[in-house]
């Protein structure tokens, strides 16, 4: 049965589609500008042939890819292990996850540099990123992983492959994480999200990555800063559409066609 929307309700939805589109609406006319009445794409040529533009984007990408494999290398196996071996462990785990909510970023940022000893691959370097990457996705990376394991008769699946000969490692890496395809793609691209546009551990550790980048761009370029802050949005909203849908794929892949 249908549902009919009201006009109370299309004026609401109209209200919230205005509330997000229309600044992103003028920031794309705003790249255009050139002075006056002048609107091309100018900008976007001038952001494109700009060397720097890419170097951090990529520094950028490269340490999403990076905190998301440290995330579901450490969180996988922790959040198996408690929801099969140890349940009474889950309200640590849950008490950890949400810390970051309430730690502030400068706090955690002045907390590591204490830490600075380790090695020169690490310390010193981009790659040291990762660790406060690491914290700040950690909730929303182990909650995706948590709700795609409940999803799943874990002790079932479990027990039916070691009754089949299989190994601890086997069972997971065979058995469990193809069921958990939707999870892991859902916690890996929430990290892009947040990865992409995080400014201040970046910018207190004297990093270029892309969202320091912009703000640098933006002290005496501001159309171009404009141009690079859609593409930006642009990118964190291609990876939020890729969690809608590989949540809607996974629900698929476990429950049936519909």
């Amino acid at each position: 049965m249908r549902r009919r929307f009201g006009l109370g309700s299309l004026l609401v939805l109209l209200a919230a589609g205005a509330f997000f589109l229309l600044p992103l609406v003028l920031t794309g006319i705003f790249s255009l500008w050139q002075g006056g009445s002048t609107y091309n794409l100018a900008t976007y040529g001038k952001v494109v042939n700009t060397g720097a533009v890419w170097t951090s984007l990529l520094l950028s990408l490269r340490l999403t890819i990076e905190t998301a494999a440290l995330s579901l290398v450490l969180l996988v196996p922790a959040v198996i292990v408690i929801n099969l071996r140890a349940p009474r462990l889950r309200a640590v785990l849950e008490v950890i996850a949400v810390l970051p909510f309430v730690v502030p970023a400068i706090a955690l940022v002045a907390g590591l540099t204490t830490l600075y000893t380790g090695p020169s691959w690490l310390i010193g370097t981009a790659n040291y990123l990762v660790v406060p990457y690491f914290i700040i996705t950690l909730p929303y990376t182990y909650r995706a992983l948590d709700i795609g394991i409940a999803s799943l008769d874990l002790r079932t699946l479990t027990e039916a492959s070691q009754s089949l000969g299989a190994s601890w490692f086997q069972t997971v890496v065979h058995v469990v994480l193809p069921n958990l395809k939707a999870a892991l793609m859902g916690g890996a691209l929430l990290t892009l999200t947040i990865v992409m546009g995080e400014y201040t551990f970046a910018a207190i550790l004297l990093f270029r990555t892309f969202a320091v980048f912009i703000a640098d761009t933006g002290q005496g370029a501001i159309t171009e800063a404009a141009a690079l802050s859609l593409f930006s949005f642009l990118i964190t909203w291609a990876a939020m559409l890729g969690v809608v849908f590989s949540n809607r794929r996974g629900q698929t892949a476990l429950g049936g066609a519909r």
